[in-house]
């Protein structure tokens, strides 16, 4: 993981220096070029209308492969072939043969290009790097990958500061999802030549998966050399459909179709905004269009499939791809998306034979895809996993971790998906899968096809849940219990809205139901969202939607949105948010949604958000505030002047205390650290005034004051594990069994593996003689192999027998004494247990 993060870092910065090399490119004078170069230039800007211009007068071979070249860049395809047939007949190893053979592919008529290509592969000179260039492109052309990349290896060995053959390496990196090799060659490209567009292109499909803020600071550069860029339109477009923003997307797209009304790229792209929208009949209409041009290009399918995806309507996407793979067969990448779409909605059976088509797809290729190794190995191993079922969740549970999970993972789903069906007045459809994972990796594979992933815990794809296990991480780093309580009020919004909702919408009433479970959980962020406030930099409601793209924002964008549904509810009441859901579930977009929800505009609604605000945060705002002439040397009285100027600043009332506390002021300092809390309430980690507090009591032997401040401080800060145990080491035998049974169950919600936990919440259970809550914890404990299993055994035998259970209470009285032969409580119980069970009842155990 820590590589993921330094290979994603380094392709962030170099993104930026990029975009600075481009716009210096620009400035930078030179000498004129020839009419020659200027065409080259004007041909990799994609100015194609300007070619026949600049080459006005020449007609050399060169010249008229431009010309060529810029027909098919805007569309005459017809024409461009009857141009290229004599040059390519004439020269079957040359360039014109391989535009040819491209074309000839491109509009799907592949047993001519196959022809045409394998005359280029067998024919083309062997000596320059363009050469080898040639015949890459005629390799990649044909999906002969391992040749392709040997070529351009080659080519790359005789020049290697090309930035042509660099930018067709990086593509043959890109498609075979080597993201950080594929950056590296449109970097090299770029040292070579800073102006060279199709390089920049490149580095913004990369950046579009690893760095999308990069993304579009690199397209909005390309597009200022060249407005009507077709590539940069549609990779534009493409975030304009992430965002939602569908007319703006629209508008890029038939921008891009002015330039080249036979785009199929911008086809199949028109067609998905009308399968965003519900509008089946314009789609295929739409999809008849480019099939018409190119009769194979299941990619018209596949690019709605894709954003369907990205739209949660998972079970639509399944349909597409599937048109995808029946119109091409052998579209690697089709089967590969089927695969993951099916693992989607849960349909692994089937995932896995379309994974295996995509694996001999790509191996009959010679190109290996990390997505469908990975995920096929995943599903080998989910087979290992136990599977527990009740009613309508299915859950699957590591061999190593079922023991344990069974008992508190399974009780919070049915307890989340009944107070939320309740909630929301809707029962999902099931059966819900649940898959947990040990291995933080697994999970993103599970769920994306590729390991990282690193800021996630959990997603819900409608009827399928997975997440991280409380052990996928170190204990005290997150709430597995919030995770999955998240991910199933995800099941409801998703499902209610027909997969429709918008993530702000979905993510946000995902955090709020956190909140409204258990007041601990959900409010990570609320400290940092009024220093958010502070700095001025909340989000704007209309760009929430896009805050979650930026690693920079999401967070705020999580928590921004869980304040914004909050908002709705308390101004508009529950069941106009149950009628904002439905509103996009019958294919409204943001402005009709809420009009139809609400009866307010967006301008509106973010006034009265804005207001809201203000209100809520301004005690907290104001706490969070730091005088300017506040310096690390500040001396004891003068941070006490400054405290009495500004007695509401949480910054210099800690400060304050930390001095007392060096001075050796202890109640001077604690009740200074009182106040802190008092001023920040919900603050988290280092900055909870709570845990010095205790460290302080400690150090004056004040035992009761530091439980009292460890209470507190977990209560709020509910993942501290550290202070979780530490109040549980400081409780004396005759603490109140209530006082127990709390700071054991926060441990254990921390830490469901943690064997002195479970432990003690069974024992506490059992003397108040309540097996229901005891069986649970004791089954728990033994699951974690405690060194006292037989003792573990006697105690689960007792719950049981409270129960009524005999049959079990037998069964874990005999494990004891598999362990331990001379148990003498063990030997008693047992007896104990055999003549009740021949007291009882014929028939009753």
């Amino acid at each position: 993981m820590a590589k993921l993060l330094t290979v994603r870092g380094s392709i962030a910065v170099c993104a930026l220096l990029l975009v600075i090399g481009l716009a210096f490119a620009q400035t930078r004078q030179g000498p004129e070029p020839t009419p020659l170069a200027a065409a080259r230039q004007a041909l990799d800007e994609g100015r194609f209308g300007a070619v026949a211009g600049l080459l006005s007068g020449l007609e050399d071979p060169e010249a008229t492969l431009l010309r060529i070249r810029a027909d098919i860049g805007r569309g005459r395809y017809d024409e461009a072939l009857a141009a290229l047939a004599p040059i390519a007949a004439a020269q079957p190893g040359g360039d014109a043969a391989l535009e040819q053979g491209r074309l000839q592919w491109y509009l799907g008529r592949r047993a001519d290009a196959t022809r045409t290509l394998q005359g280029v592969l067998a024919r083309s000179a062997r000596r320059t790097g363009g050469d080898f260039l040639r015949m890459g492109l005629a390799a990649r052309t044909l999906r002969q990958f391992r040749q392709a990349n040997q070529f351009f290896r080659e080519g790359a060995g005789l020049t290697p500061d090309d930035p042509a053959l660099n930018t067709a390496w990086g593509e043959l990196f890109f498609e075979g999802y080597e993201n950080a090799e594929a950056f590296r060659s449109f970097e090299l490209a770029q040292q070579a030549n800073g102006a060279y567009l199709p390089a920049r292109v490149g580095a913004a499909r990369v950046l579009m998966q690893d760095g999308p803020p990069q993304a579009r600071a690199l397209i909005d550069a390309i597009l200022e050399v060249n407005a009507d860029h077709v590539e940069a339109l549609l990779l534009q477009a493409e975030f304009a459909l992430d965002d939602r923003k569908r007319d703006e997307a629209a508008a890029l797209i038939e921008r891009a179709l002015a330039v080249n009304p036979r785009s199929l790229e911008a086809l199949a792209l028109r067609a998905t905004l009308a399968s965003l929208a519900g509008q089946d009949d314009e789609s295929e209409r739409r999809a008849a269009a480019v099939l018409a041009i190119n009769p194979v290009y299941g990619e018209v399918y596949r690019v709605a499939g894709d954003h369907a995806a990205r739209n949660y309507l998972f079970d639509e996407a399944v349909v597409l791809v599937r048109r995808a793979v029946e119109i091409d067969a052998e579209n690697a990448r089709a089967w590969s998306d089927l695969g993951l779409h099916l693992l989607r909605t849960g349909d692994e059976a089937s995932a896995r034979g379309a994974l295996e088509r995509a694996f001999d797809a790509a191996d009959r290729a010679g190109h290996g895809n990390p997505v469908v190794t990975n995920s096929l190995e995943l599903l080998r191993s989910l087979d290992e996993f136990e599977t527990i079922r009740e009613g309508d969740i299915v859950m699957k549970l590591h061999a190593d971790e079922a023991g344990v999970m069974r008992e508190v993972a399974m009780p919070l789903a049915r307890e989340a998906l009944a107070a939320l069906s309740e909630r929301w007045d809707f029962t999902p459809t099931g059966p819900i899968l649940i898959e947990v994972f040990p291995r933080h990796d697994d999970f993103a594979v599970r769920t994306l096809g590729l390991p990282g992933f690193l800021g996630a815990l959990g997603a819900c794809f409608g009827r399928v849940v997975t997440m991280d296990s409380p052990r996928a991480r170190p204990p005290g780093t997150f709430s597995w219990g919030a995770t999955l309580w998240h991910e199933l009020a995800h099941v409801i919004t998703l499902q209610m809205s027909n997969n429709r909702v918008p993530r702000w919408l979905t993510e946000g009433i995902s955090v709020f139901e956190e909140r409204r479970a258990r007041a601990e959980w959900g409010h990570e962020m609320d400290v940092s969202f009024a220093q958010a406030m502070n700095a001025g930099e909340v989000l704007k409601l209309a760009d929430l939607n896009e805050g979650f793209t930026d690693p920079k924002t999401i967070s705020l964008a999580y928590y921004e949105a869980s304040l914004l549904v909050e908002h709705i509810v308390e101004r508009f009441g529950e069941e106009a948010l149950r009628g904002l859901l439905r509103a996009y579930g019958r294919g409204l977009e943001t402005d009709e949604a809420l009009r139809a929800a609400t009866s307010v505009e967006m301008d509106d609604l973010q006034e009265s958000f804005d207001a809201a605000m203000e209100r809520r945060y301004a005690d907290l705002r104001t706490s969070l505030e730091r005088p300017e002439d506040l310096t690390p040397d500040i001396g004891l009285e003068q941070l006490r002047i400054m405290v009495d100027g500004s007695p509401d600043s949480f910054p210099l009332r800690t400060l304050l205390a930390r001095a007392l506390h060096e001075s050796g002021d202890a109640a001077g300092a604690i009740a200074q650290l009182e106040r802190a809390a008092e001023l920040m309430p919900t603050a988290t980690g280092e900055a909870n005034p709570n845990g010095l507090i205790a460290t302080i009591a400690l150090e004056q032997g004040d035992t009761a004051r530091a439980i009292t401040a460890l209470t507190a401080q977990i209560r709020v800060d509910h993942t501290n594990i550290e202070a979780a145990r530490q109040l549980v080491s400081l409780l004396p035998a005759d603490a109140a069994p209530a006082v127990r049974e709390d700071a054991y169950a926060r441990l254990a919600a921390i830490d469901p593996f943690d064997t002195e936990a479970q432990l003690a919440l069974g024992g506490l259970a059992l003397d108040r003689r309540d097996p229901a809550a005891a069986i649970p914890a004791l089954r728990a404990a033994l699951a974690t192999r405690p060194p006292d299993a037989a003792g573990v055994n006697v105690s689960l035998a007792r719950a049981h027998v409270l129960a009524g259970n005999l049959d079990d209470a037998k069964r874990h009285a005999l494990a004891a004494l598999e362990i331990a032969p001379s148990f003498e409580e063990a030997q008693e119980l047992l007896l104990e247990i055999i003549d009740r069970g021949a007291a009882a009842p014929a028939g009753v155990r």
